[in-house]
């Protein structure tokens, strides 16, 4: 893990989100939190991964998503070379299917 990210401030942050309940919680909080486009840019990350995971092609990512040729690779890079954080994501989410 990145160093440079673990902070007081970071903490907080994980610990205020550890404490939503619900998908609407989330949705308060993070619309507070975020920028739309912020917003948007993290769930299109978490979408690349997912379709990556599945095999699907840049073109079919970059199609469906939107997302571009180097953002779909850095995501690659992250789930190639990364902490696993996508991985073990996707595992709590789909259980066996991931």
């Amino acid at each position: 893990m990145n160093k440079k990210i673990r902070t007081e401030a970071v903490d907080f942050l994980f610990e205020a989100i550890l404490n939503l309940k619900n998908k609407e919680e989330c949705y308060l909080f993070f619309e507070d939190v975020c920028t739309i486009n912020e917003l948007l840019s993290l769930s299109q990350r978490f979408e690349v991964a997912r379709m990556l995971r599945e095999q699907k092609t840049y073109l079919e990512i970059a199609e469906k998503t939107g997302a571009s040729t180097a953002t779909i690779s850095r995501v690659n890079r992250s789930l190639n070379y990364g902490n696993d954080g996508y991985d073990m994501a996707f595992k709590r989410i789909l259980g066996d299917k991931a």
